[in-house]
């Protein structure tokens, strides 16, 4: 089952989200200039944020760009609250915070009081980059399958737009929110590319298969001899896929 709210991906193209991770602006520029048109979302993480990224998120948006700024908030309500309002008024299409009820309730209600109405709230549930054994050295209990359904269970209680899991989650999480919220994927790497950093990954594909409606790519597209290249040859796995 696919999304059916007013955020599902409009096209292939659309389903492929590029992260700019890269130290300056000057540099996601130079990445954006190559895939654009190649790529349907482009997101704004911790590294470049702290380098002029919020400008550019923007300034991109201004453009008519569509720009997922991954800034996984998680604070008291009313600092959430503030901070959403605030997004809300750059013109971002997705933004991420931590799937904790509270956190999900206070963002919701923010965001209603604004009339960014296309703004989507994507529950961050667990890291791609942990496992179970993370997960107990950070202190919680059971498996990760078991604590993704539960916060996708509350992002959809609370009226979130998404929820952001490993694609190993995919087919759970989509069970649990039927198609009222989108699924976003990192830790997706087309087959025989490297893991880096992430632990539970699928290939593009697959992920589609599995009920993800965005997958997060980076690396083996900003890192490929040809990155426009790279990002079609991945749409074409994700269209082979629908």
């Amino acid at each position: 089952m696919a999304a059916s709210s007013r955020f599902a991906p409009k096209s292939a193209t659309h389903r492929l989200m590029l992260p700019l991770d890269v130290p300056t602006v000057e540099e996601a520029r130079v990445l954006i200039a190559a895939t654009k048109g190649a790529v349907g979302v482009y997101k704004i993480g911790m590294e470049l944020q702290f380098a002029g990224g919020l400008r550019l998120a923007e300034e991109l948006a201004g453009e008519g760009i569509e720009v997922f700024l991954d800034v996984k908030l998680l604070d008291i309500d009313n600092t959430i609250a503030s901070a959403v309002r605030n997004i809300a008024r750059m013109g971002v299409r997705f933004v991420t915070l931590h799937a904790y009820p509270r956190t999900m309730r206070a963002a919701v209600a923010a965001l209603q009081e604004t009339d960014a109405k296309d703004l989507c709230l994507l529950g961050v549930t667990v890291l791609t980059s942990m496992d179970e054994e993370d997960l107990v050295a950070a202190g919680y209990r059971g498996p990760v399958a078991g604590l993704v359904e539960a916060r996708a269970g509350d992002a959809r209680a609370a009226g979130m737009g998404g929820i952001v899991c490993s694609p190993l989650e995919a087919g759970l999480v989509r069970q649990a929110v039927g198609g009222e919220l989108v699924v976003v994927t990192p830790g997706v790497r087309p087959a025989g590319s490297d893991k880096g950093d992430q632990k539970r990954v699928m290939t593009p594909g697959d992920a589609i298969r599995a009920g993800s409606d965005y997958l997060v790519i980076g690396r083996p597209i900003s890192r490929a001899a040809d990155p426009r290249r790279a990002a079609e040859a991945i749409v074409a796995e994700i269209e082979a896929a629908l």
